[in-house]
């Protein structure tokens, strides 16, 4: 698994911006759309809602679901579509992602936005990285401005969308280097290193879920009309 880390890091070094920014636009449509095996971010929204009744009640229970399922080992095997995704990922980085990218899609689609729409989408992707990385990068002139900002704006950008897909790429290629290369020694611990990882990935997956619903406020509180 180590080993894998180190590749996955390795693969995204040489290969070039456009690549690694397909490979994360796969993981990005599958999530939200969903597979044979995989609702997608709309079916899961429904669902929660109609066993909540209530907006943020439906946001609150997909966020604890989805938080339970980061945490839960063997994730991956039990989504059949995701094994077959043809993204060149190490399978806990992909099903991560996967499963951020639903969660965040299923929040934002409960706040009244068309997560079919590119713009939405790109959002979503940008949304990934979390609120400090978002901030820093904006703050850097890395990027022109928040998830918020992109989804709602009045066009479709084809190389905003582009540069996002690329700077969110290579953080998740950084943090395979970094944070996450540790926590697999750790998981490597006798009766240690199953509950970090698994704490790890369950806390990183709240996070974001928080992020997001900072972020993608309800559209009527915004001053564009909902999609």
């Amino acid at each position: 698994m180590a080993n894998a880390a180190s590749d996955f890091g390795k693969q995204l070094v040489t290969r070039t911006p456009e690549v690694a920014g397909g490979l994360l636009r796969s993981i990005v449509d599958f999530a939200l759309d969903g597979g044979s095996a995989f609702p997608g971010a709309k079916a899961t929204a429904a669902r929660f809602l109609q066993s909540r009744g209530d907006r943020e009640a439906a946001i609150d229970g997909l966020v604890t679901y989805h938080v339970g399922m980061a945490s839960a080992q063997g994730f991956v095997t039990s989504v059949g579509g995701l094994i077959t995704l043809p993204v060149g990922l190490p399978a806990n980085i992909a099903g991560m992602a996967v499963l951020s990218v639903r969660m965040i899609g299923s929040i934002a689609h409960l706040r009244g936005y068309d997560v079919s729409d590119r713009r939405v989408r790109a959002a979503l992707t940008l949304a990934m990285l979390g609120d400090d990385e978002v901030r820093r990068l904006v703050a850097d002139g890395r990027l022109p401005t928040s998830p918020l900002a992109i989804a709602t704006a009045p066009m479709f950008d084809p190389a905003l969308e582009r540069l996002i897909s690329e700077r969110v790429m290579g953080s998740l290629a950084g943090r395979m280097g970094s944070k996450h290369l540790a926590v697999v020694v750790v998981r490597r611990i006798p009766l240690v290193g199953g509950g970090v990882g698994a704490a790890v990935d369950g806390w990183l997956t709240f996070g974001l879920a928080g992020y997001a619903r900072r972020e993608f406020v309800a559209r009527h509180q915004t001053s564009i009309p909902p999609q």
